[in-house]
């Protein structure tokens, strides 16, 4: 692999000071200019809205945006908030912003503190806060994470649904917050507590709110945490509720949940519902619920975990993972599925692209995304959509995810740094370099850990750390 130097490296530190004043960023070298020509499209495509988790594609990707921009200079903070427990981020829908996070505050009555989940609304052009709404919930981590969602909150119809991480699923009104309806899943289904809670964000489908549940019998109940191996199915790995009611219209599939969040596929006309649960892939039919197939796809070890979001091509299907198996892509039917390229199991060396917890991003025939489980054994990669064929990698070895926007890549490091690429195949095309962590001693604007996906709505970007989310205004191209 070859890296070229871009024309122009922006790095830019980043203080308290400039989180209060909301002044401009600083930057060096500022010679050189590169533009991208973005074309207008439909809304679905240039970026206008990001209404659910990984935009209104489920891909990561504005593919048209609406705005032409220069990378090479650098964004404008536009406003940032503070963010309690959790590790999503929140989206976008007719300018307004809803994040859910964990709030905690001191229960006089039982001497404990008290935490409490909760959705806020925010006018996304200003940062202000418009309503807020809290639930009381109670969670503890089987591995010591965080108590906050792993979520998105999905928009839709004038409603906002959440699913927190005790799986509890929410639709509130999107003009004031008021509370249309509620459903314990945990309880109602069953749920034998997994390693992280619930991270699987909802689908909304027609009239539907389909989730990710994955149920167990009663008998099930009382075997040890951490011990899922041991834990069985009730048929409700997909659940499908009412959207104006709540109430369930169907549930499937034998598996447990995973960390992944369901998507539509569209075969010959008619829509299906991927999802890639705790044991592997299953296409479901979302008129009745009826599971067309399954593909296995997971490690043989017990504490692994499924966590990428499917990359759909057509009627090509990609799926990874990081433990052993790592990626296979699939050519798929109503009725059937067939195996394009697998990787060799338990051989990293060999395996073209191993996906823990970030969605890689498909353009033109090449998929670039994250590599590896933990760092070191991390790398940003590019590789073959059609073979696997690895194209170029990343030296820096640390974990990332990535956006698109038109022929650039957004790809934000786990520890603040955020990068553009420009698309290519060929080798490592970097931009411009933006540095939102700790720098030179200050308080960091972002804070490890980063790992949600940045999103992007018109001409800003939005990135989060473990307890701030800030709002990037993005410099727009010259016309010359």
């Amino acid at each position: 692999m070859r890296l070229r130097l871009p024309c122009q490296t922006v790095v830019f530190w980043i203080g308290f000071v400039m989180l209060l004043t909301q002044t401009s960023w600083s930057q060096t070298d500022t010679s050189g200019v590169q533009q991208v020509r973005g074309t207008k499209g439909t809304d679905a495509s240039n970026g206008s809205d990001w209404p659910r988790f990984l935009g209104n594609g489920f891909d990561g990707s504005i593919e048209n945006p609406a705005v032409a921009f220069d990378w090479t200079k650098p964004p404008r903070l536009a406003w940032s908030i503070e963010v309690g427990d959790g590790y999503g981020i929140g989206t976008v829908s007719n300018g307004r912003f809803f994040q859910l996070d964990t709030t905690r505050q001191f229960d006089v009555v039982t001497s404990r503190s008290a935490a409490r989940e909760r959705l806020r609304c925010f006018d996304f052009k200003s940062g202000s806060e418009l309503w807020s709404k809290v639930n009381v919930f109670e969670y503890s981590d089987l591995l010591g994470y965080e108590d906050g969602p792993r979520t998105s909150p999905t928009v839709a119809d004038g409603r906002v649904i959440t699913f927190g991480v005790t799986g509890l699923l929410k639709c509130r009104g999107v003009s004031d917050g008021s509370e249309l309806w509620s459903v314990d899943t945990n309880a109602k289904y069953g749920v034998v507590q997994n390693f992280f809670g619930v991270g699987s964000s909802p689908l909304v489908l027609d009239d539907k709110v389909i989730v990710m549940v994955g149920g167990s019998p009663l008998e099930d109940q009382e075997i040890s945490p951490m011990q899922l191996d041991r834990v069985t199915y009730n048929g409700t790995a997909l659940v499908a509720l009412d959207l104006k009611t709540g109430q369930e219209l169907w549930k499937s599939g034998n598996d447990l949940a995973s960390y992944s969040s369901p998507r539509p596929l569209e075969i010959n006309g008619n829509t299906y519902v991927l999802v890639f649960a705790r044991t592997g892939l299953m296409l479901i039919d979302p008129k009745q619920g009826n599971v067309q197939w399954q593909f296995e796809h997971r490690a043989g070890l017990r504490d692994s975990v499924n966590a990428m979001v499917p990359v759909v091509d057509g009627n090509q299907v990609f799926i990874s993972e990081c433990y052993e198996v790592g990626s296979v892509l699939l050519e798929v039917s109503p009725d059937a599925r067939r195996v394009l390229w697998q990787d060799p199991p338990r051989d990293r060396r060999r395996q073209a692209m191993r996906s823990h917890w970030a969605t890689p991003v498909l353009v033109d025939g090449f998929l670039y995304g994250c590599s590896g489980r933990n760092a070191p054994d991390s790398d940003f990669r590019c590789i073959r959509w059609e073979t696997g064929e690895v194209q170029w990698v990343d030296q820096r070895r640390t974990r990332s995810s990535v956006a698109r926007v038109g022929d650039h890549l957004i790809v934000l490091e786990e520890r603040g740094l955020l990068q553009i690429l420009k698309v290519n195949p060929q080798e490592l095309d970097l931009v411009a370099t933006w540095d939102l962590g700790l720098a030179e001693g200050k308080r960091a604007a972002i804070e490890y850990p980063c790992w949600a996906a940045p999103v992007i709505v018109g001409n800003k970007l939005l990135v989060r750390g473990t307890d701030r989310i800030l709002c990037l205004e993005l410099t727009a191209a010259s016309s010359d």
